[in-house]
């Protein structure tokens, strides 16, 4: 079987107020395993940020004052190799260098991906789709940008507060889009290439059709004038 790995990335801003919001209502991820290299995290090297049960009603500051809040940076993390920056060790080497190699290693992954999108694009995520897999779907993509994370109304500050706390998923997202029109670029410039190619292959068999039938109007007057002299 031919396994193909596919994501959509978000705006991280948007991703990260979406992920409060989630979280405000009740989620938790307490389910998750987080294994990495064969184990699980310890306590010491992923605390907790939920206090009780879950983590319901808390404010966008209390969720931004966590420093082990695990919605920071969270798509270069699950795009990247863990293992290579000693999973959630963070005494394994310097942050600085931790954070280059995850967020290189998340350039890399979603670079060799067979397809990615983006929520912000789309029309232009279902065209690269279906252009990627020979596929169509049923009913074009609608853009839908009124979302929960749109209604949240946030003062510059803590745009800005938002975009450091997921600075690397920042730098990935531009990388991503850049990369996702670069491919939509080719993908129209390939399409548009082929559609010319047959039209001019359709130009090509219209006029060797109309040659033939020209040579067959002359042959056929030939003809006919032989059989009148004969004749007459």
């Amino acid at each position: 079987r031919n396994f193909y790995y596919i994501t959509i990335l978000r705006d991280p801003v948007s991703r990260y107020l979406s992920e409060w919001r989630h979280v405000q209502r009740g989620a938790t991820w307490k389910a998750s395993l987080h294994v990495c290299d064969g184990r699980s995290p310890t306590t010491e090297e992923l605390p907790s940020c939920y206090t009780g049960d879950d983590w319901s009603g808390c404010s966008l500051q209390e969720f931004m004052d966590c420093p082990y809040n695990l919605a920071n940076n969270r798509q270069v993390r699950m795009l990247s190799d863990l293992s290579l920056v000693g999973c959630y060790n963070l005494s394994v080497m310097p942050e600085e260098q931790r954070n280059k190699v995850l967020l290189d290693s998340a350039k890399e992954n979603l670079k060799r991906m067979a397809f990615f999108g983006l929520t912000e694009f789309q029309r232009k995520t279902q065209y690269l789709f279906e252009k990627t897999f020979n596929m169509n779907f049923i009913s074009p993509f609608t853009q839908y940008n009124s979302t929960r994370a749109s209604s949240v109304e946030i003062d510059e500050q803590t745009q800005q507060r938002i975009e450091a706390l997921n600075f690397l998923d920042m730098e990935l997202y531009d990388y991503a889009k850049d990369l996702f029109l670069q491919r939509y670029q080719y993908m129209r410039q390939k399409e548009h290439q082929e559609a010319r190619r047959k039209r001019q292959e359709q130009r090509k068999i219209l006029r060797a059709k109309q040659a033939h039938l020209r040579e067959q109007g002359k042959n056929s007057s030939s003809t006919d004038y032989i059989g009148n002299v004969e004749r007459w």
